[in-house]
């Protein structure tokens, strides 16, 4: 990778993802204005179904095998990713248990133990690996592979952890299969034949991905604010959910950072394993929400999610110069 890479990922990024904050901030304000009403519900259901199935199908297109098989050569950098993104998330989800009900809204509590069984974003991850000039090929392996698992192991968290809410079913499960890996599997079989042709045409890749994303957020927000959403929500539940965000966020950073040292990890793998290990995937989170739980509860549920996204950016952005500069450093010291 050239040095002229990292700066056009940085640009990038940072142009994409403010955008799509104004995005996201446009589409809750009309779903709290205009919400989907009578007919035009299972139009709106239906049209996000059809951008979920169309968008992982282009993610199972695109993603090329070797990022996957690629894994198996850092065998113990990916275990570790894995083990941060499907464990300890969990683990720390559980521990806040306490907070429901006292803290902090139930529904809202929900949606963040649906956050923490979540995979890692792919498009943050590499791209802040490679502003921290980290692992960009195991950061590349790693998203790949925690999204893959994601598709199973997600549905299957959620259930094992909620399952005492009653919020879902496991035939929940057998649909996210049918919407999610099903495409996905299809599109990877024809990677041959897609691969380069949405390579090539790469805003196709990002208007499905955003889409969907957008009308899954609108139809579950509109849903939730016909049903009483911001009657129930109060300013302190929301700032207390910031917190737990970011409080969530530095708690697995300093984790990972520890787990680095201790497991003896050179700078750039420590990096990888930092950014691919604590963000989490808004645009798997969404679409799995709106079939995993009630129609009522998905705009409690993505909140937790959509909070955390931008927690997770901004404080990853600080960290990721952070690194920056001391692989500068070392590389300028020759260690």
């Amino acid at each position: 990778m050239t040095q002229e890479q990292p700066a056009r990922a940085r640009r990038f990024t940072w142009a994409k993802l403010d955008k799509f904050t104004l995005m996201l901030l446009g589409t809750l304000l009309l779903a709290t204005i205009l919400p989907a009403r009578g007919g035009y519900v299972p139009v709106v259901d239906g049209l996000g179904r059809v951008l979920v199935v169309l968008l992982f199908f282009i993610h199972g297109a695109r993603m090329p095998r070797e990022a996957v098989t690629g894994a198996l050569k850092q065998w113990k950098l990916q275990l570790l990713m894995l083990l941060s993104t499907f464990a300890l998330f969990p683990l720390i989800g559980l521990a806040l248990g306490p907070a429901s009900g006292r803290a902090i809204d139930p529904a809202l509590y929900t949606g963040l133990l649906f956050l923490c069984c979540l995979p890692s974003t792919v498009q943050s991850s590499i791209a802040l690996t490679s502003i921290a000039k980290g692992n960009v090929p195991a950061a590349v392996c790693g998203a790949a592979a925690s999204n893959l698992a994601g598709v199973l192991l997600t549905p299957l968290l959620t259930a094992l952890l909620l399952a005492s809410q009653s919020v879902m079913s496991f035939d929940a499960v057998w649909t996210i299969i049918g919407l999610i890996l099903v495409p996905f599997a299809l599109g990877q079989m024809l990677h041959g034949k897609l691969g380069g042709w949405l390579s090539r045409h790469k805003p196709l890749a990002t208007f499905v991905d955003r889409g969907s994303i957008l009308v899954v957020v609108y139809a579950a927000f509109g849903k939730a604010v016909v049903g009483g959403l911001w009657s129930t929500i109060s300013a302190v539940d929301l700032a207390m959910l910031i917190f737990l965000c970011f409080t969530m966020l530095v708690l697995v950073i300093l984790i990972l950072r520890f787990v680095a040292k201790l497991a003896g990890l050179p700078l750039p793998d420590e990096a990888a394993l930092v950014f691919c290990g604590s963000v989490k995937s808004l645009a798997t989170g969404v679409p799995m929400a709106s079939v995993l739980f009630p129609a009522a509860l998905v705009g409690a549920i993505v909140l937790p999610l959509m909070i955390f996204h931008q927690v997770q950016l901004l404080a990853c952005a600080f960290l990721a110069r952070a690194y920056e500069r001391r692989a500068t450093k070392t590389e300028s010291t020759g260690g």
